[in-house]
């Protein structure tokens, strides 16, 4: 019995516009047959829907199924073709049903596995729209929910503050009344005492703003345990990236600081320097030799073979003479490691950071305009802790201690080039 394809030539089997075997095929409602693609570029370019065989017009542009009956036959001619064309390049060789056979089956199970594969790609496309739509409703929903919070919460601190105007209002009229009778009175009357009486409003937003920060340090754990998207912030900070050097002028007299500037350990032996009031006296610190007072920058520290080290930036205004306290409230935005698994985000109070691994590089990214400093793990991708919500009101100088030796700490600190992440 003959086949569809063999009772039709490869020239009926054209695409009217390309001039090709149908890629593809769809049939429009006038009956006549295009590639796919071919129709969807006529229709885009022309601007508007009519069949390029016979013009007719569509009063509004068809949606396109794939004809599965003509793709079948294009397909069977294509291996019909392929066969041929096989058994006509070996001269001198006829070809045998058999091999032809398997060899007819074997171009089926491949086609098959193109169909597969495109059917794949389609599902896969259905489903990324509709993942994104849900994570953009996510947010949305997220979005107008802290905006109604944020409505609220104004109207709580206004509402708040017309109670305390009105409460002064009153605590000044009593004050004025009794300062008017006193003159007019020979013996001072029995009146309340006012030395304990004050105005103010507990509007406790201190409690706020920490559950609001605690929210986005949990959203932002949510977020990075998507790889692409830990991948994605990396490269963000990356392109702030910062040329640092260390600042010799800065370095305690124990430090050796390496000729480049971007290293720096502990020499256990102190050197006879000069005693500049940029030095640090009695911790083993140094500081960048540049500092910033706008933007953001972005530099990354190798600590491998550590297991005791501080990083961050300072203010330019730090003690550095005396015993010095890691905090910002004395100027200091840092991390460290002590006893080669404790690490600390040394903030007011201190936080006890709990890493699943140890990193072997550290990268320290700063948004000066924000109030943020946060700090990463470079090569695990993940979060360590972010200092958010700070005021900068003076040049931010990187911060480096590479700790004391002791015998076992001699690894120094590294400021490493940027490695941009692939």
């Amino acid at each position: 019995m003959a086949t569809p394809s063999s009772l039709l030539s490869e020239d009926q089997l054209q695409c009217f516009i390309c001039l090709d075997v149908f890629t593809e095929p769809v049939t429009t409602s006038c009956g006549h047959n295009f590639c796919k693609a071919c129709i969807s570029r006529y229709w885009d370019s022309a601007g508007l829907c009519q069949c390029p065989m016979c013009n007719e017009k569509f009063n509004r542009r068809p949606e396109l199924h794939i004809n599965t009956t003509l793709r079948e036959v294009v397909e069977n001619l294509k291996i019909k073709n392929i066969v041929q064309n096989e058994s006509l390049a070996i001269p001198g060789e006829v070809s045998c049903e058999v091999c032809t056979g398997r060899k007819f089956k074997m171009i089926q199970e491949r086609l098959q596995k193109v169909q597969e594969i495109k059917h794949s790609v389609e599902l896969s496309k259905k489903d990324t729209r509709r993942e994104i739509s849900d994570s953009v409703q996510v947010f949305t929903d997220l979005v107008r929910s802290i905006e109604r919070s944020q409505t609220e919460l104004i109207e709580v601190i206004e509402e708040k503050q017309k109670a305390t105007e009105r409460r002064a209002e009153w605590l000044i009229k009593e004050l004025e009344q009794e300062i008017t009778d006193f003159p007019t009175l020979c013996t001072p009357p029995h009146t309340q005492d006012w030395s304990e009486i004050s105005v103010h409003s507990n509007l406790c937003v201190g409690t706020l703003m920490r559950a609001v920060f605690q929210l986005d340090e949990t959203l932002n754990k949510e977020m990075e345990k998507l790889p692409e998207v830990k991948l994605k912030r990396m490269k963000r900070m990356q392109q702030y990236e910062v040329n640092i050097t260390l600042d010799p002028d800065t370095a305690h007299p124990e430090l050796i600081l390496s000729e480049d500037g971007k290293q720096v350990r502990h020499g256990e032996t102190q050197r006879n320097l000069p005693d500049n009031p940029e030095r640090f006296e009695r911790v083993v610190n140094v500081l960048g030799k540049d500092g910033f007072s706008s933007g953001r920058f972005y530099y990354e520290v190798t600590v491998k073979g550590k297991i005791e080290w501080d990083l961050g930036v300072a203010n330019e205004s730090i003690n550095r003479k005396g015993p010095i306290t890691l905090s910002p409230k004395n100027g200091y935005w840092a991390v460290w490691l002590r006893n080669g698994n404790e690490y600390k985000a040394l903030g007011d109070p201190r936080v006890l950071l709990s890493l699943k691994e140890k990193p072997q590089k550290v990268g320290v990214f700063v948004d000066f305009e924000e109030g943020q400093v946060s700090f990463y793990d470079v090569e695990a991708r993940s979060h360590i802790y972010s200092f958010t919500g700070c005021t900068f009101t003076e040049k931010l100088y990187p911060y480096f201690s590479p700790c004391f030796n002791d015998g076992v700490n001699s690894a120094p600190l590294i400021i490493s080039p940027v490695n941009n992440t692939d």
